[in-house]
């Protein structure tokens, strides 16, 4: 079938619309930023290194030197670790606190997970592992067990240090090695490394005065405690929850898959909402054995491409949308209008301001399926979106309105106080009212944005001269090619880090790695010790990127507080969404033509 333009409203107006998605962010801004969150240390709730899926076996320290150490076991780990077997790098090892391989998808087992988007994009490797999703949104054990397929398939499964915290990483300059300490007391002289510790890998808790005075049941989602609510992470069954009285904090992500599962099992169920996330109907079906038989070599990738043109650039004319869902539904609908009108010659800022007008238009049609299925008017109200369509990460659930016509489910907005204003031993305060509550879950994200030794979570890393790499990129990052940056030699890094953006992070993450095995294996071959950019090339690239960079400033001005704009920031220096801005094709001609050329050009190469 092929994918059509949804339809949305016509009139709408925008003028009053745009005023209200500034009087809906204003309310919601703090002073504090960022500061309004902390770590999970184990004082209010377990350590974010506290791992309930598997015990922590006791093990000697290692005492070794290695070609690669790779700092984590999520997707972008994986990936890197691929690419370096795909280049005949062998011998390396993973780190990752968790018990296992996947990442955010090991710690996350909270009732109800699922990929956000369609996993026939999402998955990396699928044609090269013989696997398919079975289905559009593969639950999250199918995730985890692929991931953990992947480094078996590959042979890199039995290297890796697992429940193992990096806590320094020091260059020492006599050996041209990175020095590893863990809380192991491990001492692994390594002579690259590969920075890959994720975005959603650091949980967070909101400092809600009282906190640490409630006496019932508190715990993250990422850290999902089954013996207390019952049921298993293959089978939410939470029937320990019939006789308790539960909140969640948050609205995003997480808790727009879990609140279902909870609303259906808990004696009263308190659902704790700052901003509302847009929710789009969410079909999943099972994967079409037919359509799978049809598919030819090099699908995945084309889809990809597809699916990155559709969300976050746009499609050519008479390329269709072969993704088809809430992601794709703003240039699906900019495309067919084109279309109609003979393709038009429009100037990029009277393409902007047209595709505004979609996102008007969009974001009203979400706004009134909250009223078609909400039956409590005020509630649905208070359950609106009104800001622009990626303020926020945008969802898709077939349950979570539904679950607010439940006469056990109530609905604490808490948008005027901006957070929830105190929690006391027996609940939470809201106005003048107290909640009293046997279990409070924070759904309330992770340090995705925020400062960089907050969300990698490594206390000391050291370049030349005890350089510290906090202080080396106090303003964002300097690196060439988003890959590696002067004065910290034989280091690379994974992630939103100047470079091009792919709507499917796996791909983004696995082109990154592929040209990091490029760099490391050219560096062994040539027996050189040290690589390192060299300042001049460095800063030519920064230039570049900086002079052609889309200004989002405006965008941020408008959206809400969130991990998006690190809680209101105009211009956060660790921002997601600071790509590359020629695109994600041009990116990535860049780098084939760079490697192409043979000389490293840029990169000093030390023997």
């Amino acid at each position: 079938m092929t994918c059509q333009p949804t339809r949305t409203p016509a009139e709408i107006d925008i003028p009053s619309l745009r005023d209200k998605y500034r009087v809906e962010r204003e309310k919601r801004l703090r002073p504090d930023g960022q500061r309004q969150y902390f770590r999970p240390s184990g004082e209010v709730v377990a350590s974010y290194a506290a791992d309930p899926h598997q015990p922590i076996k006791s093990r000697a320290p290692v005492s070794e030197e290695i070609d690669v150490i790779i700092l984590g076991g999520g997707w972008g780990g994986i990936m890197a670790a691929y690419h370096l077997t795909k280049a005949g790098v062998t011998h390396f090892r993973n780190v990752d606190t968790a018990g296992d391989f996947g990442g955010v998808w090991y710690w996350n087992r909270y009732p109800g997970i699922q990929c956000d988007n369609e996993s026939y994009c999402y998955l990396p490797l699928l044609e090269e592992m013989g696997f398919m999703p079975s289905k559009k949104f593969a639950d999250g054990w199918e995730i985890y067990e692929y991931a953990r397929s992947i480094a078996a398939k590959f042979g890199f499964a039995d290297k890796a240090l697992f429940h193992t915290h990096i806590n320094s990483l020091r260059w020492d300059e006599k050996l041209n090695r990175w020095r590893v300490g863990t809380n192991r007391g491990d001492d692994i002289r390594a002579r690259f490394v590969i920075v890959a510790c994720g975005v959603l890998n650091m949980p967070k808790l909101p400092s809600i005065p009282g906190i640490d005075k409630f006496k019932g049941k508190v715990f993250h989602t990422a850290r999902w405690d089954y013996q207390y609510t019952g049921g298993s992470y293959g089978s939410p069954v939470l029937d320990k929850l019939a006789d308790k009285r539960v909140a969640i904090v948050g609205t995003g992500a997480t808790a727009i898959q879990a609140v279902p599962h909870l609303g259906k099992y808990a004696e009263h169920l308190y659902v704790v909402q700052r901003t509302p996330s847009s929710v789009d109907e969410r079909p999943n079906p099972p994967t079409d054995p037919a359509w799978v038989k049809s598919l030819e070599s090099g699908w995945q990738k084309q889809r990809q491409a597809n699916f990155h043109r559709s969300a976050m650039e746009f499609l050519a004319p008479g390329e269709t949308d072969l993704v088809c869902d809430i992601w794709t539904e703003i240039t699906r609908n900019l495309h067919a209008e084109l279309a109609a009108e003979g393709w038009p010659q429009l100037t990029p800022q009277e393409f902007m301001a047209r595709r505004e007008v979609v996102d008007y238009r969009v974001m009203e049609r979400l706004r009134h399926r909250i009223d078609e299925i909400v039956a409590n008017k005020q509630v649905a109200e208070s359950l609106k979106p009104y800001y622009r369509f990626l303020c926020k990460r945008p969802l898709s659930s077939d349950d979570f309105y539904p679950t607010f016509n439940r006469p056990n489910v109530s609905l604490i907005d808490v948008s005027d106080s901006k957070g929830l204003e105190r929690i006391t031993e027996k609940g939470f305060v809201v106005g003048d009212k107290e909640y009293a509550v046997d279990c409070i879950i924070f759904a309330s994200g992770f340090e995705v944005t925020s400062d960089l030794k907050r969300r990698w979570g490594v206390d000391v890393v050291q370049g030349r001269g005890g350089k510290s790499i906090y202080d080396h990129w106090p303003d964002g990052y300097e690196t060439l090619h988003g890959t590696m940056t002067n004065e910290f030699p034989n280091q690379f890094y994974i992630g939103y880090i100047q470079g091009g953006l792919n709507a499917s992070v796996t791909e983004q993450f696995g082109q990154q790695g592929y040209h990091i095995a490029y760099i490391v294996s050219e560096a062994l071959k040539r027996k050189a010790a040290v690589v390192e950019p060299s300042k001049q090339a460095q800063d030519a690239y920064v230039k570049h990127f900086r002079e052609i960079e889309i200004d989002l400033s405006e965008f941020q001005r408008t959206c809400p507080p969130g991990y998006f704009n690190n809680e209101g920031e105009e211009k956060p220096k660790w921002a997601l969404f600071r790509g590359y801005g020629y695109g994600w094709d041009a990116f990535q001609k860049l780098l084939k033509d760079w490697r192409d050329q043979g000389d490293m050009e840029g990169l000093v190469l030390t023997r």
